[in-house]
């Protein structure tokens, strides 16, 4: 006969490493939008797949005055910050602190990707598809982390 419990602690201990591999995949989906961000960030030529008229330009948002921070280009950031939600999510996942960590970082981010998207919409009036993606992953990656956070917390 199985152990109710036991078969509860082995479903939450799947559902756990669901969630982190679900932050994974999407923090490994925001680098590669980063990057491509970033190249664009420094391209010369103009953006033909992310053109669509003066409201949806990527070049417009990426060559912007608000597209570095302190000479930083916000896309590197956020290759960066991605880049820490995966190490998280990956080689740090056993620690007892990886549930909090990730959720400050993840929802860091996602106050950082709004304050940009505020950019865009009312100051710039223009969209960045790259941009919008970026901020459609960082809001999925802070649930999953506030997920995670909520069922352990709640099975300590």
């Amino acid at each position: 006969m199985v152990n109710p419990s036991a078969h509860a602690e082995v479903v939450e201990t799947q559902l756990s490493r669901s969630l982190l591999v679900g932050i994974a995949i999407l923090s490994l989906a925001g680098m590669i939008v980063s990057s491509i961000s970033l190249e664009r960030h420094y391209a010369k030529s103009a953006t033909a797949y992310c053109e669509f008229g003066e409201k949806f330009n990527c070049d417009i948002v990426n060559r912007s005055e608000y597209s570095s921070v302190a000479g930083i280009p916000v896309s590197l950031i956020g290759v960066a910050g991605y880049g820490l939600l995966l190490t998280l999510s990956t080689l740090c996942r056993s620690r007892p602190e990886t549930p909090t960590r990730l959720l400050m970082a993840a929802a860091g981010g996602l106050v950082f990707a709004l304050y940009l998207t505020y950019i865009e919409a009312y100051v710039l009036t223009a969209w960045c598809i790259l941009c919008l993606t970026s901020l459609a992953l960082i809001a999925s990656i802070t649930a999953l982390a506030g997920v995670l956070k909520l069922r352990l917390a709640t099975n300590s």
